[in-house]
């Protein structure tokens, strides 16, 4: 799958995440069931489609409260997954989804967000992170972001 489209789905993903603890929820959830039911054949496949949403907006919100970040971050991961499938199954979705995330997210408040361009040349490369909100970083560890070994391997 192209790099945009898994881009797309992990934005849309992330649209869905933060409009279902939202107030525009109740206005945006049966587009989002339209959306994630395009191919459905009949109206039994919509209701399930919008219950799934549902039951995902309440785990999320459940999870938020608890401050756990892995089950939140599970939620995402299963709708960015779907976003992804519905992505790579129908060609004229990709457009859709990127104008209903323009119609439905928040808007951009002026000079809140700048563009960031970084290029990597050369040899070694140090892993930076940009960005806000971050949770469950490793470095150094067994996951592939360091070039030295673990204390114990040595």
């Amino acid at each position: 799958m192209e790099a945009e489209l898994v881009g797309l789905a992990a934005s849309g993903a992330t649209a869905l995440m933060g409009l279902m603890v939202s107030d525009a929820w109740t206005t945006v959830r049966g587009r989002m069931s339209r959306f994630l039911s395009r191919s459905a054949e009949d109206d039994d496949e919509s209701e399930t489609v919008l219950d799934e949403l549902e039951a995902s907006r309440v785990e999320l919100a459940t999870a938020r409260a608890d401050g756990d970040d892995a089950l939140a971050g599970d939620v995402e991961a299963q709708w960015r997954i779907r976003l992804r499938r519905l992505l790579a199954e129908d060609s004229g979705a990709a457009a859709e989804l990127r104008a209903l995330l323009d119609e439905v997210a928040p808007p951009r408040e002026e000079g809140r967000y700048e563009v960031v361009h970084n290029e990597v040349s050369g040899g070694r490369q140090n892993v930076v992170v940009q960005g806000r909100d971050f949770s469950r970083l490793t470095f150094g560890g067994r996951d592939g972001l360091s070039t030295e070994p673990d204390p114990g391997e040595r």
